[in-house]
């Protein structure tokens, strides 16, 4: 089968199938994840957190996610289809046009197919210039771990009625300027819903309910793998005599046929 692009999220939207993300750091994981069905693999800045245990995502630096994604890149490359590979730019790697170019090229020439950058429409010059060079580009809204220091803390972003409306502004006007895919975090799942009706792009929701177009988890959550805190979002798919792989199908499973997310894993308004 022909791998996974960004016509094929875009056809899925169009016919109203849902597709899965999961994060992956290395090629092993990649190419399980890939086989057993999920459609892009986000390499993400979170393997600070899972991998290098680090506090929080804010050491990781460009380098770092240029390692990860080309041992990504490599079992991708082994699946019987591969998946989308989309790379965060870790924190303050694109804080003007000239820094955000030079870390995107970085990415891509490391064979991701998409970069993910958090903000909202302050990233709009970037997600141009990004998409005049030919790169897809996603854009974090709602609870954006990079600034989580801003934030106080990790919060539900997005209840106030003047912060949601800001929220549905912000993506229409991203993906006017060309941005290709839209993921919210941790925002009321009503909000996640109205972004998702209003924009023609595909939209991906972790903690922000049922009805956005596609589910992300960090991998190690999903396994059951994180010590400590268990975020309300989070579903262990390790269970019941699974192993990894079919832990990964399962997550596909219910993602496509809207059991997972269920009510109790997003957030009220």
């Amino acid at each position: 089968m022909s791998p996974i692009s960004i016509r094929s999220l875009q056809a899925m939207k169009a016919g109203q199938e849902k597709f899965s993300v999961l994060t992956a750091y290395d090629a092993t994981f990649a190419q399980l994840a890939a086989d057993a069905g999920v459609e892009v693999l986000l390499v993400g800045d979170s393997l600070g957190n899972v991998i290098q245990g680090q506090d929080s995502t804010l050491p990781v630096t460009v380098d770092h996610m240029v390692y990860h994604t080309e041992a990504v890149v490599r079992g991708n490359r082994r699946a019987k289809r591969p998946a989308l590979i989309m790379t965060d730019l870790p924190f303050m790697s694109y804080g003007n046009l000239e820094q955000g170019l030079e870390s995107a090229r970085k990415v891509m020439q490391a064979g991701a197919h998409m970069v993910k950058l958090e903000g909202d429409d302050w990233l709009i010059p970037l997600v141009e210039s990004l998409g005049r060079q030919g790169v897809p580009v996603c854009v974090h809204l709602g609870l954006t771990p990079q600034s989580v220091n801003k934030f106080g803390g990790y919060r539900v972003q997005g209840r106030e009625d003047d912060k949601a409306e800001a929220m549905l502004a912000h993506c229409i006007a991203l993906e006017k300027a060309g941005t290709d895919l839209l993921l919210l975090e941790c925002v009321p799942s009503t909000l996640a819903a109205r972004i998702s009706a209003a924009v023609s792009i595909p939209v991906v929701g972790i903690g922000a309910g049922a009805d956005t177009d596609a589910q992300v988890l960090v991998m190690h959550d999903m396994l059951g793998l994180n010590s400590g805190f268990t975020p309300k979002f989070v579903k262990n798919f390790l269970t019941d005599g699974r192993n990894v792989q079919q832990a990964f199908a399962a997550y596909v499973a219910e993602v496509k046929s809207g059991q997972f997310p269920a009510a109790e894993h997003g957030f009220s308004a």
